[in-house]
């Protein structure tokens, strides 16, 4: 009786993964194996992925150099957060979570108004003597656009690791011997590993896939792969091609979610040395 209950229960969920995920995903199949014009089977697609690997080995790079920056400024706001008094906890959580509930579009049209030739960085370099920068249209402003963005998905899942780990393993480390640092890299570190590699999978994935950030921060020569993808769909070019490199972009996430997931799972049941 429980069984079929809970098959029935199951039931809504597995019509909408139906209706928005698969179909949806034959419908690109079926979209990259097929020729624009004619509508039969065709590799040609596939062949003129070629040409396009620099653009995907861009989007790699600006997504691992995002992740990697976040890490860095997430950590030590994850572990100030996750060593605070429970009421605090939950002041600063919120805080982190704050932007978020700001539309994402939103929060991409401030960083322009702060970085282009005429806004309020430039307007006060210019104003105390440095001089005007060029600092929107360029690589830089696109990461620090992912990074400001994709921060919180870092903070959150490093605060949720760290917050579980039990004091009496670090006081126990104390007790040994061990100083701060000693302490930091031999027991938080290393059981704040699973928590790290959620972190850099949470940004990597909507970073990697990103078109708007590049878009609107980012120069002429400044193309993502989803900047791409967008293009070969909205301006009606190729979007047999277009459904290829989605395809593409599924698997380089698929992939790479993969292995976070293995080496994060690895972690979980070592031990600390």
């Amino acid at each position: 009786m429980r069984k079929n209950k809970s098959v029935l229960l199951s039931v809504p969920y597995i019509l909408w993964m139906v209706a928005f995920t698969l179909i949806p995903l034959c419908v690109v199949g079926y979209y990259a194996l097929t020729d624009p014009d004619t509508g039969a089977f065709t590799l040609d697609n596939i062949r003129d992925l070629g040409m396009y690997m620099p653009v995907l080995g861009q989007s790699v790079l600006y997504s691992l150099i995002s992740a990697g920056l976040c890490l860095l400024l997430g950590y030590p706001v994850a572990y100030y957060i996750a060593h605070r008094t429970p009421v605090m906890q939950k002041i600063l959580y919120m805080l982190v979570m704050l932007p978020m509930c700001m539309s994402f579009l939103l929060r991409t049209l401030a960083w322009v108004g702060l970085l282009q030739d005429t806004g309020i960085i430039n307007n006060f370099l210019d104003w105390i003597g440095i001089g005007r920068l060029q600092l929107i249209r360029t690589p830089g402003a696109v990461i620090l656009g992912m990074v400001y963005n994709y921060l919180p998905y870092m903070i959150l899942p490093l605060y949720a690791t760290l917050v579980k780990i039990d004091n009496r393993l670090i006081e126990a480390a104390e007790d040994l011997g061990c100083n701060s640092l000693q302490t930091f890299t031999k027991v938080i570190l290393p059981l704040s590993v699973p928590g790290i590699f959620s972190g850099i999978t949470m940004v990597f994935v909507p970073a990697v896939s990103t078109f708007y950030i590049s878009q609107k921060l980012g120069g002429t020569d400044t193309v993502l792969i989803g900047d791409l993808i967008e293009r070969l769909f909205k301006q009606g070019d190729n979007p047999n091609l277009g459904a290829v490199l989605s395809l593409v972009l599924m698997a380089l996430v698929l992939v790479c979610t993969g292995i976070m997931n293995r080496l994060g799972k690895d972690e979980e049941g070592g031990v600390i040395v």
